[in-house]
């Protein structure tokens, strides 16, 4: 039996994740259903791309109970902690959240990847790196070896991150955006598309540029 899915966002990132999931469905490789959205924006049975918004975020209770399963994609390049924050409030159990990982991504076997972890299509990720709840590899992200990675961080598509690093919780990393090895990079920092890191972040700290420079605090 399929388990159906509740995506909380919409137009961005819980499209993306919501047609990657019907494509693998249609290829046979998840027992996922997208059922639809969770948008306070957007009116109830108006579609996002090829699903209905089926409830508000304060919805989740009931969808809950009604034995809905639960993917994750509110976030917020300027600071997360809000956003994070409101999700947490939900209260919903980590073993309602789905985790999704596209047939057609590299995964390998001793990664660990917390509950509703969405890995995308032509993701790569080396051996020994553990990412907490919620995290996102967006499609053609790539990972190396020996991370730890907290909940809810946002890796873009094409971003390329080293080995032996240490990722706090709630971090964005941007489009295209290059991390060296062996690295800290502090809860609720943002690293701008592009950038090139070659230095540790410190809690809530926005870095851009090649090589990347601290620009101001997330807000």
């Amino acid at each position: 039996m399929n388990r159906k899915v509740a995506i909380l966002g919409g137009q961005g990132n819980a499209a993306v994740v919501a047609a990657a999931i019907e494509h693998a469905r249609r290829m046979g490789a998840t027992d996922l259903e997208v059922a639809g959205f969770l948008n306070d924006r957007v009116p109830v049975g108006e579609k996002i791309d090829l699903f209905p918004v089926i409830g508000k975020v304060a919805d989740a209770q009931r969808l809950l109970a009604e034995g809905y399963w639960f993917i994750n994609t509110i976030f917020r390049i300027d600071g997360n902690r809000e956003r994070i924050a409101m999700f947490e409030q939900l209260g919903i159990p980590d073993d309602r959240l789905a985790t999704f990982v596209h047939p057609m991504a590299y995964v390998a076997p001793s990664v660990e990847l917390g509950p509703g972890c969405v890995v995308l299509p032509q993701v790569a990720m080396s051996p020994g790196s553990r990412l907490g709840k919620g995290c996102m590899m967006m499609v053609g992200a790539t990972m190396g070896h020996d991370n730890v990675v907290g909940d809810f961080c946002h890796i873009a598509a094409q971003a390329c991150i080293g080995s032996y690093l240490k990722i706090g919780k709630g971090v964005h990393i941007g489009l295209n955006a290059t991390v060296r090895e062996n690295l800290t990079i502090g809860d609720y920092a943002t690293l701008g598309m592009g950038a090139v890191l070659t230095k540790n972040i410190g809690e809530g700290e926005i870095w851009a540029g090649n090589p990347a420079r601290f620009l101001r605090k997330a807000q």
